[in-house]
């Protein structure tokens, strides 16, 4: 028997989906043993399994890494999925500021960070791969790992000053490392397979896509910003945490 998925992305992220000469959709099918039937006109793409299929998540699986993939991801970090210790995670913005065009660019834009900087070191601290694309954030990584971003993420959208923002993030580093440590003296936990349902709600992202792939990324930067000096993470995060005491005491001094 023939068991089909149905799914749709963002017709801009169908092309790299199939990929050149049809790599991508090629290494999909071979991965999971499906067949991917892909409208390039429309974005609507079915998901069948063939003779081959074993696995009886085949299907979803291979729906999951599509997914990633029309959230804005590298095929390459997508394909990591069919790693069991990773999950995907979709955060829909307009959950937290609405349908306003203005506030989900600035709201992206500060997710960002002035040169990339905040998304970056989210990343950096956490080992979790990130993809803002349209009105979504788009988490890659251990499921621990992705609590702590979205956490961090919802305490940008929800007003948090960028300092608080990074004392959360120190912490939560802290935290993963004694893990990693308790793990190599006492062995790594279980092995559990999560299967996140909430990902099955094929929720429409394609409304006005293209009025905010780049602006956002470009959001809140002028041309006249130059370019800063590289630190390392540990390095960035002191020098904001300096910058931030140094402004709140011109603030005081002020008032």
């Amino acid at each position: 028997m023939v068991n089909i998925e149905y799914l749709k992305i963002p017709k801009d992220r169908v092309g790299v989906t199939i990929g050149k000469n049809g790599k991508i959709k090629h290494q999909l099918e071979i991965i999971t043993k499906t067949e991917l039937k892909i409208d390039s006109e429309t974005g609507n793409i079915a998901i069948s399994s063939t003779d081959e299929t074993e696995d009886p998540l085949a299907i979803w699986k291979a729906r999951y890494m599509i997914k990633a993939i029309g959230r804005g991801f590298n095929p390459d970090i997508a394909l990591t999925l069919q790693n069991e210790d990773l999950i995907l995670e979709i955060i829909n913005l307009q959950d937290y500021v609405g349908k306003s065009k203005k506030a989900l660019v600035r709201q992206k834009g500060r997710i960002i960070g002035k040169g990339g900087r905040t998304r970056q070191i989210m990343h950096d601290m956490l080992d979790v791969e990130i993809s803002i694309y349209g009105k979504t954030v788009s988490l890659i990584g251990k499921i621990e790992n992705i609590q702590m971003a979205k956490e961090a993420i919802e305490m940008i959208l929800e007003g948090s000053r960028q300092k608080t923002v990074y004392a959360y993030l120190e912490k939560m580093q802290d935290k993963l490392k004694r893990k990693e440590f308790d793990e190599m003296v006492n062995g790594p936990e279980d092995p559990k397979q999560y299967l996140r349902e909430d990902l099955d709600n094929d929720i429409d992202y394609t409304d006005a896509e293209e009025d905010y792939n780049q602006n956002a990324i470009d959001a809140g930067f002028t041309e006249d910003d130059e370019p800063e000096e590289i630190l390392s993470t540990e390095e960035t995060i002191r020098e904001i945490l300096r910058e931030t005491a140094e402004e709140e005491k011109l603030r005081n001094q002020e008032n």
